[in-house]
């Protein structure tokens, strides 16, 4: 089983700057993507940025400019930095990586999710 763990979450005010990480472990063969997801209440969950194994990448683009998604290769590891923070960027955001392991094939695996508030 393929698990994910996030960290970086927090309270921070508008203007401000978090760093989201999420690790990924778990006999990974390889990964074909990695992405964050964003959930506020009472609205469903949207894909806030991703980026493939070929480094292409999109983003919402609510948080185009102010957000910037990455990955370290070796560690198994995505980041989300973001800056210029809104208080509607308030949600929980959930770590989504997508891949191979070994002896199972394809997995689709999600974070525990970490709550990100911006106050005002």
């Amino acid at each position: 089983q393929v698990q994910l763990v996030e960290s970086g979450g927090g309270l921070v005010q508008a203007g401000g700057s978090l760093r989201l990480s999420c690790a990924a472990s778990g006999n990974i063969v390889s990964i074909n993507a990695m992405g964050w997801y964003r959930q506020a209440p009472g609205k469903q969950r949207e894909l806030v940025g991703e980026i493939t194994s070929g480094d292409s990448r999109n983003a919402l683009d609510s948080v185009k400019g102010r957000f910037t998604i990455s990955r370290d290769n070796a560690k198994n590891t995505v980041y989300l930095q973001m800056n210029s923070l809104k208080p509607e960027d308030t949600a929980v955001y959930y770590c989504n990586v997508q891949g191979h392991r070994w002896g199972f094939g394809r997995f689709d695996a999600w974070g525990q999710g970490t709550q990100v508030t911006v106050s005002s």
